[in-house]
């Protein structure tokens, strides 16, 4: 059996032995019968192994790609439990910042006062609610790792913690009319033998954010992310742009980077909120480093 077909049949089994699997059946049809975008194809995939961040923060983009993420507010610095020794603060995103239409600017400030206030001891996270983080969001999940599943016309990610999937459609058209979701509407195509470029719209505003300072987007948001796998196949970088004229006044453009996980997907629940998997699990001897790739 191809490597195609095998990813494609796992991709199946996991579908029909999930409660639920809902799928719009007239956009699904219409997605199947486009042919899958050409070029040749990075293996992002594999039962063996996943994709692991550190944080759960944007990085700086690469110099000259325009306005990068929102940053801490410069009043309330923050500091993560990853940036070393020193008192973990809590996420404050920079109102200010001109990017922000004002209305974004104003419920994020609203959000951060809840927080200084105390009415709220850590500030709203969807995923932290068991919700997805939508996109880009999701891609901000850190401590656990996710898998990819690539077949000819579709490419699965697939979070670990509650074996979340988000779809990527291998086509080079959206559906004509995209209801809103958690996830959007994904299609995608290869680059170069060694990058995913995947193009979102479609995404629903209700409890989503571009990032963990919950700045907020409206439902005209467009993301653009390139998946590149680096040279030896040890890590992988996003490069997202988002726009959002509605919400900013200029694109946003992030990167966050994974490296490869050794190791078969397990079984983790959100509810349970297993707290100790990262310690146990993943740095068993406390080596919580990202390792150079």
């Amino acid at each position: 059996m191809s490597k195609f077909a095998s990813r494609g049949r796992l991709a199946a089994m996991l579908c029909v032995g999930a409660t639920v699997c809902v799928v719009n059946a007239a956009a699904f049809a219409q997605r199947a019968t486009q042919a899958p975008a050409k070029g040749a194809v990075p293996d992002l995939a594999s039962v063996d192994f996943a994709w692991l961040a550190l944080g759960a923060d944007w990085r700086d983009p690469p110099a000259g790609s325009g306005h990068g993420p929102i940053k801490p507010d410069p009043d309330h610095p923050f500091h993560s439990n990853v940036d070393g020794p020193g008192q973990v603060t809590i996420r404050l995103g920079d109102t200010k910042d001109p990017v922000l239409k004002p209305w974004a600017a104003a419920q994020m400030l609203a959000s951060n006062e809840e927080a200084i206030s105390g009415k709220r001891a850590v500030p709203f996270a969807a995923q932290a609610r068991c919700w997805p983080g939508g996109v880009p969001g999701q891609l901000l999940y850190p401590a656990e790792p996710f898998y990819f599943i690539q077949s000819p016309k579709q490419v699965w990610m697939i979070w670990q913690r509650d074996h979340m999937v988000r779809r990527i459609y291998l086509t080079d058209k959206h559906s004509e009319s995209v209801t809103p979701s958690w996830f959007g509407e994904s299609i995608g195509h290869y680059e170069n033998g060694d990058t995913l470029v995947v193009d979102t719209i479609g995404l629903s505003t209700k409890t989503s954010y571009i990032d963990n300072f919950r700045t907020p987007h409206s439902e005209k948001l467009h993301v653009v992310e390139r998946f590149t796998i680096a040279p030896g196949g040890k890590g992988m970088s996003a490069l997202v742009r988002v726009d959002d004229p509605d919400a900013f006044n200029a694109p946003l453009t992030m990167t966050r980077r994974w490296f490869r996980f050794d190791g078969a997907m397990i079984e983790t629940v959100c509810a349970e909120n297993n707290g100790d998997f990262f310690k146990q699990n993943l740095f068993p001897q406390s080596e919580a480093k990202t390792p150079d790739f």
